[in-house]
C-alpha cells in the first residue's frame, strides 16, 4: 500500500507516493533487531540512498544500525513497530527531502566533504540553499555523500551519443545526404541586443552584503555543528579561550551577553561560572563579585547546577590565594549569597558534604570549617523568618481596620475575640 510522501497532504491524487514501511522483528533478548524489508523501495521514492533514513532512525532512537547493501537488508537494533518508524520517517522527509519553499520532494543533495557543507536544490521551484548541519545524520551524510547525479547524467549523454553514431554508420554516413549532418545557424535575437545583465549576478553593494551575510550564516552553522561534535573537554577549552580573549582585549565588562551566548553555543552553560571564577576572581574577590555580578547572574539565576559549579570555582580561587582568602571564607560566601548568585538550598547541600573534586580533602575541610558560622547563621535566619511569618499570620487574624468620621486617618486596632455572655434567664411575661 502506498502513502503520500508528504503525509500532511491528504489529497488522494497527490502525485508523490511511496510504499508504506514494512518492519520485521528478528531475534530475541540482546540480539533482537528490526529489519526494514522494503527500505530500498522507500528510499528510491524519496530519491535518497537507503542508508540515510536507516541511519536517521538510529540517531533518533539511539540505536545501532547495520547495512547489507548486497542483500538489501537495512537493520535497526531493538524491537520497533512499523507505525513508529513510519512517523519517524516523516521527520526525515521534512528535514532532508522536502523543499523548504514549495514542500515538494523533487530535491537533490549536494555534499561538499572538503567544505563540510550540504546543499539542497529543488527541481520544481528552482530553490537552492544550505541544510542545517546540526543533526547527527549530517555527519554521516558528509562521510557518505550520495552518488552525484551530474556524473550519471553525463554518462547517459555519452551513451546516447554513441548510439547516434552507430545509427549514422548503419545508415551510411559516408554517402548520401541522409547521413550528412547539416549545421544550421542559430537565429539572431529579434531585438538585436542581448540583455546579458539579466543573467549576471548583481554587483551592487547591497547584493554583495546580502551574499556575505548568507555565507557567514552558513559558516556559523558549520562551525556550530563541528564544535558540538567535539568532546566536553575541548568545548570547555574553547569557552575558556573565548572569555580569556575578551578579558585580554579589555572588552569583558560589557560582554556578558556574548559570553552567555558562546556558552550556550558550546553547550557548557552550567560550567560557565567555574571558568568565569578562574579568569575573573583573585584575592580581591569581594570587589570583583560586585563588578561582575551581571556576568554570573546570567548563568546562576534559577540554575542550581551552575551555582554548584560556582562553589567549585570559589574553592579553586581560595586554593590559589589561600593566605588571603581562607580566613574570609564566610564573608565571601555571604557576598555571593547577597548578590543572589547562591541559593540557600545549594549552600546547605554543599555544606553537608566535603568533596575533593576541586581541591584537596584537607583544604576542603578547612574551607567548610571556616564556612560553618555563615551556614549556621543562614539556617537560623531561615528558621526565624519562618517563625515570624507564622506569628504575623496569627496577628493578622486579630487586627481590624476601624474608620472614624472624625479622624483623618484609618486606625488599626487589635480586637480581642468576643467571649460569649451568659444567656439571661427566660422571663415569664405572665409573671410581671
Amino acid at each position: 500500500m502506498s502513502v503520500n510522501v508528504n503525509r500532511s497532504v491528504s489529497d488522494q491524487f497527490y502525485r508523490y507516493k511511496m510504499p508504506r514501511l514494512i518492519a520485521k522483528v528478528e531475534g530475541k533478548g540482546n540480539g533482537i533487531k528490526t529489519v526494514i524489508v522494503n527500505m530500498v523501495d522507500v528510499a528510491k521514492a524519496l530519491n535518497r540512498p537507503p542508508t540515510y533514513p536507516t541511519k536517521f532512525f538510529g540517531c533518533e532512537l539511539g540505536a545501532q544500525t547495520q547495512f547489507d547493501t548486497k542483500n538489501d537488508r537495512y537493520i535497526v537494533n531493538g524491537s520497533h513497530e512499523a507505525n513508529k518508524l513510519q512517523d519517524m520517517l516523516d521527520g526525515f522527509i521534512r528535514k532532508f527531502v522536502l523543499c523548504p519553499e514549495c514542500d515538494n520532494p523533487e530535491t537533490d543533495l549536494h555534499v561538499n566533504p572538503k567544505k563540510q557543507t550540504i546543499g539542497t536544490s529543488c527541481k520544481a521551484c528552482g530553490y537552492r540553499g544550505m541544510l542545517d548541519t546540526r543533526h547527527k545524520l549530517c555527519t554521516f551524510i558528509l562521510k557518505n555523500p550520495p552518488e552525484s547525479n551530474d556524473s550519471g547524467s553525463a554518462s547517459v549523454k555519452k551513451e546516447k551519443e554513441k548510439k547516434n553514431r552507430k545509427k549514422d554508420k548503419e545508415n551510411g554516413s559516408g554517402s548520401g545526404e541522409a547521413g550528412n549532418h547539416v549545421n544550421f545557424d542559430a537565429p539572431e535575437a529579434v531585438d538585436g541586443d542581448d540583455d546579458d545583465e539579466d543573467w549576471a549576478e548583481e554587483t551592487t553593494e547591497e547584493a554583495q552584503r546580502r551574499r556575505m551575510e548568507e555565507i557567514s550564516d552558513h559558516a556559523k552553522n558549520l562551525t556550530l555543528s563541528e564544535d558540538l561534535e567535539k568532546p566536553l573537554e575541548e568545548r570547555v577549552n574553547l569557552f575558556y579561550n573565548f572569555v580569556k580573549q575578551k578579558k585580554e582585549s579589555g572588552t569583558i565588562d560589557g560582554a556578558d551577553k556574548e559570553i552567555l551566548a558562546e556558552a550556550e553555543r558550546l553547550d557548557v552553560k552550567a560550567m560557565g561560572p567555574l571558568i568565569l571564577s578562574e579568569l575573573l576572581f583573585n584575592e580581591n574577590i569581594r570587589d570583583q563579585i560586585k563588578k561582575y555580578k551581571r556576568h554570573f547572574l546570567r548563568f546562576c539565576h534559577n540554575n542550581k547546577k551552575a551555582q554548584k559549579y560556582l562553589l567549585g570555582g570559589f574553592e579553586c580561587v581560595v586554593k590559589l590565594h589561600q593566605v588571603q582568602l581562607l580566613p574570609r571564607v564566610p564573608i565571601i560566601l555571604k557576598d555571593l549569597y547577597d548578590a543572589d548568585l547562591l541559593e540557600e538550598d545549594v549552600i546547605f547541600a554543599w555544606a553537608e558534604k566535603v568533596s575533593k573534586k576541586y581541591v584537596s580533602k584537607e583544604l576542603a575541610k578547612e574551607i567548610h570549617a571556616k564556612a560553618a558560622p555563615f551556614v549556621k547563621w543562614l539556617k537560623e535566619a531561615e528558621e526565624e523568618s519562618e517563625g515570624s511569618e507564622e506569628e504575623e499570620e496569627e496577628d493578622d487574624e486579630n487586627v481590624e481596620v476601624v474608620y472614624s468620621s472624625s479622624a483623618r486617618e484609618l486606625k488599626v486596632e487589635t480586637v480581642k475575640p468576643d467571649t460569649p455572655e451568659k444567656e439571661e434567664d427566660d422571663i415569664d411575661i405572665d409573671a410581671i
